[in-house]
């Protein structure tokens, strides 16, 4: 499969998107660093052939930074995983901004409260960071906790959500 690789500017930094021939989001997150993109995936999931090239979910993002919080909302995402995976994925698109769930309130999204760690686990594993947006979860006691791509993006983006909301 040949995917193609763009990278974009935005307040938080360099943010690069991974998508695959159909335009979906493989993996995303803010860094130049291709390599950083690709260990977001298995081994079995990174494409053969990657090109540079202009993505549909570039103009998503810009317009997300411009104050569309919702333009990330269609994008097209491509994801592989465990169906508690999937439908925790899944169920971290519609958490609204500005709205954030606890790890508790996420895993009780996904019925089943007491499964905090694997809440926590299926945002640690979300490789199109943004598109799913996994930043929406914070630690069960409200503090940031982690992010793939640094606290201080993760605040940035959440801080941009409350006042838009």
């Amino acid at each position: 499969m040949t995917a193609l690789i763009q990278t974009i500017e935005t307040p938080d930094g360099a943010f690069t998107i991974l998508a695959d021939d159909r335009q979906r989001v493989m993996s995303s997150g803010w860094t130049s660093d291709v390599e950083a993109i690709l260990d977001r995936l298995s081994a079995a999931n990174r494409p053969e052939d990657l090109r540079e090239g202009e993505t549909d979910a570039a103009a998503a993002a810009l317009a997300y930074y411009a104050g569309d919080l919702s333009a990330i909302d269609d994008v097209a995402v491509k994801q592989t995983g465990t169906a508690l995976q999937l439908a925790g994925w899944s169920a971290l698109r519609s958490i609204e901004p500005g709205e954030p769930l606890t790890y508790t309130g996420f895993a009780t999204r996904l019925d089943n409260p007491r499964a905090v760690r694997a809440a926590a686990s299926i945002c640690a594993r979300n490789a199109p960071a943004l598109f799913v947006p996994c930043h929406r979860v914070l630690r069960t006691d409200g503090t940031l906790g982690g992010f793939a791509w640094g606290i201080d993006v993760k605040e940035s983006l959440l801080v941009r959500e409350s006042r838009a909301h």
